[in-house]
């Protein structure tokens, strides 16, 4: 292991984790040191699959653990807040699941402490870092479709309703925005930046509270606009797109991970020319570019990603909470005993 390796801490032994532990072994500079779970056989299990050197069975046993550099935080959403505090506490850097936190004032308390510990902060949004994605930021900044108008994305699935299944579970965090709803607002707010000047707000609610469906509308003060969707109980294509003044670009589904993005230019006779199918897979399951983006940053001293900057974070989240009050939820962030 060179001085410079990152030793990984995952805390959450999920479907999500053990993704994102197959593609580590693929990153330039990390490994999966340790994994946390409240029950110790499921850390065990997780760190025998993935080749983890510890399993503990509480959390603030693998925070304490000195031989821990950075944190991958991927337990259920209302868990996050916390854990992220203590591992900032600890002074490890983070990598914080999405949705980052249940609230807006929760994510700015992260984003904060991060700061005055001086340790690296990045929410694990991996689409921003989907070689993809990269290529059609590329050809934007480019001006390969004019000036960007409008800008749309769509994720969803028929998850029948189960009141002790975690996407229903509001003890949890819940519901369609949460989990689904922040890939498609992500995607807005990455090609229009900055933040909302206005949000509307369409959608329903589970018998249990927790949002079923959600249509956002972003407004930009410019006048340009971003339509965000997300649903359990629609199977929603999950595409997305960026429209300009000289053409667009489609992502195909599912557009958070995708493998290719067709250019539509304009002609000069001012229709849609042919399109150009842009391939650009990402590396296994797709994880692994986060990952390289975390130790990019870190070999260059920085305390955020420039891709995925804290402010974005921090605009997503408010498009998201705002989507929540409008549908008569709010969240607050869970206790976590470590």
């Amino acid at each position: 292991m060179g001085r410079d390796t990152i030793r990984w801490g995952f805390v959450g032994p999920g479907r999500i984790a053990a993704g994102a532990a197959q593609s580590l072994p693929l990153s330039d500079g990390g490994v999966l040191h340790a994994v946390a779970s409240r029950s110790l056989d499921r850390a065990q299990a997780f760190a025998g699959t993935h080749g983890a050197t510890v399993a503990y069975g509480s959390y603030g046993a693998l925070l304490a653990d000195p031989d821990v550099d950075a944190v991958y935080v991927a337990t259920p959403h209302r868990q996050h807040h916390a854990i992220a505090l203590a591992a900032i506490e600890a002074g490890k850097h983070v990598l914080v699941e999405k949705a980052f936190t249940c609230t807006v004032a929760g994510a700015r308390e992260v984003v904060r402490a991060a700061a005055d510990a001086g340790v690296f902060c990045m929410e694990a949004m991996w689409t921003r870092f989907q070689p993809a994605i990269v290529r059609m930021r590329e050809l934007i900044d480019a001006g390969a479709i004019g000036e960007i108008r409008t800008v749309r994305a769509d994720l969803g699935l028929r998850k029948p309703f189960d009141p002790n299944d975690r996407l229903w579970d509001p003890a949890q965090g819940g519901g369609a925005l949460l989990d689904l709803g922040v890939y498609p607002v992500s995607f807005v707010q990455s090609v229009l930046g900055g933040a909302a000047d206005a949000v509307d707000v369409a959608g329903t609610v589970a018998p249990n509270g927790v949002d079923a469906e959600a249509s956002i509308l972003w407004r930009a003060g410019d006048g340009r606009a971003g339509f965000a969707q997300c649903s359990l109980r629609s199977p929603l294509p999950g595409v997305a797109g960026a429209f300009g003044t000289e053409g667009w670009i489609e992502v195909p589904a599912r557009f958070h991970h995708p493998g290719a993005i067709r250019l539509h230019p304009v002609g000069g006779d001012g229709r849609a020319a042919p399109p150009q199918t842009i391939t650009a897979p990402p590396v296994g399951a797709g994880y692994v570019h986060e990952f390289d983006e975390v130790h990019r940053c870190l070999a260059a001293g920085l305390t955020e990603s420039p891709t995925m900057p804290l402010d974005d974070t921090i605009a997503v989240m408010q498009v998201v909470e705002q989507g929540l009050h409008a549908l008569g939820i709010r969240y607050d962030e869970g206790a976590v005993a470590l």
